[in-house]
Formats: structure tokens, sequence, C-alpha cells
């Protein structure tokens, strides 16, 4: 039988521009559709699980829009809520060279955002799943959402559910002291967990590691922190990004898990066709590696991949599967494969 994965988040529509071009000048705009959540759905359900999507659309044509592209991936629309009236949006001017992107965010007054707790059963829903996924995008955008948030991993783990949760602190949407207030509670519910040094001390208030550590030492220094305030918490999981320009970074993956830190080898990635939805490609691959019970060597390995295999391809939504992955990491060398 197929795994059951549950995933809980904000559908979204990506406008971008053209390389090269700022939003002050465009024309045009390509369109994706995606949302952090929901992207690590689809990848998920390329890897052959069964995936739900627990969500809320307008009841109109993008709408409509959105739910074929959660289809197109295998995503099960069963709990994707119809009604309100606007598909939560955001802005990209895409960066290049030493010009950074910038994101302007339009998603307020969402359908999702005005999801009410008597639309989301989680008790229902998560029956017989093994995995619950959220992120701290959703508890950004309502007080009601962090409710459902903490509700949600509270049912997932009342009936055995594993939790995964991502910090992905988007700093447009809230304060670091009102994600702080918010992601605390959470964490005595989490299983496996996307924490970055930024998060562990900018919002868990972790002292700052001695500064003759080097990067892995300091990271490793993180995270037996927070396993010693959170011991529920069973994987820690990051990557580490060299910003060489837009369109050239080097990509290594941590996994921390039974006290000691597993790391990827280092992904040379130049040039990045689209590098949003990388993280949620690297949180899917880590997932994936958990629920398969892979080896941390082996999941931390994967999980790289498909992020730097995702920088290669356009959307927001990894492509690839198992197979495609495994491939990669193992030749990633730019050749023809025949």
């Amino acid at each position: 039988m197929k795994k059951k994965i549950v995933a809980f988040g904000e559908p979204l529509l990506r406008l971008s521009t053209n390389m090269g071009e700022r939003l002050l000048q465009a024309n045009q705009l390509t369109l994706n559709y995606g949302g952090a959540e929901a992207n690590v759905g689809a990848s998920l359900s390329r890897f052959g699980y069964d995936v739900y999507f627990i969500g809320k659309v307008p009841n109109n044509s993008l709408g409509y829009a959105y739910e074929r592209h959660l289809q197109s991936f295998g995503v099960q629309t069963d709990y994707l809520l119809k009604g309100g009236e606007r598909l939560g949006t955001y802005y990209l001017e895409t960066g290049i060279g030493e010009r950074s992107a910038q994101v302007i965010y339009d998603r307020k007054g969402s359908s999702f955002s005005q999801l009410t707790p008597n639309e989301v059963d989680f008790e229902d829903i998560l029956q017989n799943a093994d995995l619950f996924h959220v992120t701290g995008i959703t508890p950004a955008l309502s007080p009601v959402l962090q409710e459902l948030t903490l509700q949600g991993l509270k049912v997932a783990k009342e009936i055995g559910v594993k939790t995964s949760f991502d910090f992905n602190y988007r700093a447009k949407l809230w304060s670091l002291q009102e994600a702080r207030d918010a992601i605390q509670p959470f964490l005595p519910y989490v299983d496996i967990c996307s924490c970055g040094e930024l998060d562990a001390l900018n919002l868990l208030g972790i002292e700052e590691a001695d500064a003759s550590l080097d990067h892995s030492q300091k990271l490793t220094f993180y995270y037996e922190r927070i396993s010693e305030m959170y011991p529920n918490i069973k994987y820690l999981y990051s990557t580490f990004r060299e910003v060489y320009s837009a369109s050239h970074n080097s990509l290594q993956g941590n996994l921390f898990v039974n006290g000691k830190l597993y790391q990827s080898k280092v992904h040379d990635i130049n040039p990045i066709v689209d590098r949003v939805g990388g993280g949620d490609a690297y949180a899917s691959g880590i997932l994936f590696g958990i629920l398969e019970g892979k080896e941390p060597e082996q999941i931390v390995s994967f999980g790289t991949a498909a992020s730097a295999l995702k920088h290669t391809v356009h959307g927001d939504s990894n492509v690839f599967s198992e197979e495609d992955i495994l491939a990669f990491a193992k030749n990633a060398t730019g050749q023809i494969v025949r």
C-alpha cells in the first residue's frame, strides 16, 4: 500500500519577469503555480506516494487551474476547498548576475487566509496518514491559521502520524517576534524539522556558537542545543548555500540525526534556471529518504541532488522522479546519458 502524505498550506500563483527585466519595465509576465507545501507534496507524489493537499482556492478559473496543476503531479485534491475571492499571488523580479531576485507579495485576503476552523477536520483527513507536513509560512498568514497549524500537529501526534515542520521564515509576512511566539509552541509536536542557523539564533534564542568553530561545527552546536530543548525532534536538516551570483550558487545538504551531522557533497549549480522551489525539493528529498528508511548519508545525498536538479528547470515544483535523481546523484557531470 502506498504511504499517505498530507500537506497543509496556501496555494500560490507566481508571476515572474523575464530574465534581465525589472517589474517596472515588464509588459508580460510568466505564470506558475506553487506554494511551499504544495511543492513538497508534488515532489513526494512524483516519488510514488499518495499525497493529499489541504488548501483553499477561489471558485473561478484560477482556482480550477490550480487544482489542475496539483492533479498534473498526481496530488489528490479531495481537501482543496473552493471559496473566497482570490488566489494568493506573488510577483518575482528575476535576478541576474549581482542583482538579486526580489519578491512582492499580493496575498492579503486570499481564499486560504480566510480559512475557518470548521472547514478543516484534521481527525478525519489524517486517518491512516504516514506524514503531515506544514511550514512556518502558513501560520504567518492569520491567527486562525496559527491555531489550525497547531491543531493539525497535535492531532497528528495523537493518532501516531509523523510530523514535518519547515521554519521557512518570511520577513515580509511577519516579524521575528511574531514568528518566535507562534512557532515555538509547534515544536513539541514535531518529528522532522527544517531549521537553519539563523532560525536557531533568531527564532529559538539559542546563544551564538563560538566564533572559532567552522561552519559545520557551528551548525552541529545549534542542532545539539535544539535536540536538548526538543528531544522529540529526531531529524534536523538544512543547506549551506554559497551565492556567487543570482545564476551561480553552490549547495551542500546537512542532516542531523542521533547526535551526528551528515553532509552531502557540494553541488556547483551554474547556470541556475529557476531557484524558486529549490528548498522545497530538498525538503521532499529528505522526507522521502526518512520515510523509506534510508541511511543518513543516502538521505542527505538524495535531498541535495533533488534540490540541485530543481534549479535546472522552470516552475515551482520539481518534475524529477526518484530514478532521475538517483541517476543524477551518481553522474552529475553534465555528460549525455545514453
